[in-house]
C-alpha cells in the first residue's frame, strides 16, 4: 500500500514534478508589448490560445497600440476577432479599454490592480496575468485548468477562483508564482485533464492521489 502524503510533501512532490515536465514554460500567447498582452488575454476568454495567437497576428498588424486600436472602431475590431467568439462584447470592451488607456493612462497599461481592473473586460485574472507577466509583481493567475487541479490535488476545497488563489499563493513560494502558474495550466491540459482522466497513468495524481 502507497504512502498517505502528507500536504507540505503533496507541494513538494507536485513543485519538482512540474519543475522536471516544464522547467521553462513559455508563455502561450503572443505579444510584443504590455498593451498587446492585455488585449491577448481579454480575448483569450472562452477561446483557445492557438484561436487567440491566429486572431492577433491579423488584428496586431493593424493595431499594437491603443490609439491605433481605436481607429479600428468596435466594428472593425469585431470583424478581426470573430473567429474567437463572444466577438461583440470582446471588440466593444477592447474599444473602451484602449479608449479609457488613451484618455486616463496616457496610452500606457497602468502598473496596479486597482488601475487594471478598473478598465473593461478586466478582471482580477486578466490583471493578474498583466501584473506577473509583464510587471513582475507577485501574482498567481488563477484560470480553469489550475482551478480544476487544485482541487483535484486537494490544496484547495475547489469553493471558489479566490480561494484557490489565496491557498496556492500559500503553498508555493512567492518567487514561484509565475512559473506555477504556467506550469500547472501545461500540465492540466497535456497530463491532467477534465475529462478521460485515469489517476494511474498522471505523473502526478497518481503519487498525491485525486479527489475526482
Amino acid at each position: 500500500m502507497s504512502k498517505v502524503l502528507t500536504k507540505k510533501e503533496k507541494i513538494a512532490f507536485i513543485g519538482k514534478k512540474l519543475d522536471e515536465l516544464y522547467p521553462n514554460p513559455p508563455i502561450p500567447l503572443n505579444y510584443t508589448n504590455a498593451y498587446t498582452m492585455l488585449v491577448a488575454v481579454v480575448l483569450s476568454a472562452q477561446c483557445t490560445d492557438i484561436r487567440v495567437n491566429q486572431v492577433t497576428a491579423v488584428l496586431f498588424k493593424k493595431a499594437d497600440t491603443p490609439q491605433k486600436m481605436l481607429k479600428l472602431g468596435v466594428d472593425g475590431i469585431a470583424e478581426i476577432i470573430k473567429p474567437c467568439g463572444f466577438f461583440n462584447t470582446k471588440s466593444a470592451n477592447i474599444f473602451k479599454l484602449s479608449q479609457a488607456l488613451v484618455n486616463d493612462f496616457g496610452g500606457n497599461v497602468p502598473q496596479t490592480f486597482e488601475e487594471l481592473e478598473s478598465l473593461p473586460g478586466v478582471g482580477h485574472k486578466t490583471a493578474s496575468v498583466i501584473m506577473s507577466h509583464i510587471f513582475k509583481q507577485p501574482a498567481f493567475p488563477v484560470d480553469t485548468h489550475i482551478h480544476r487541479l487544485a482541487e483535484r490535488w486537494g490544496l484547495s476545497d475547489g469553493s471558489s477562483v479566490e480561494q484557490t488563489e489565496k491557498d496556492l499563493k500559500k503553498a508555493f513560494p512567492e518567487s514561484e508564482w509565475e512559473k506555477r502558474h504556467l506550469q500547472i495550466i501545461y500540465f492540466g491540459r497535456n497530463e491532467c485533464k477534465a475529462r478521460g482522466h485515469k489517476v494511474e497513468n498522471c505523473p502526478i495524481c497518481s503519487v498525491v492521489g485525486c479527489k475526482r
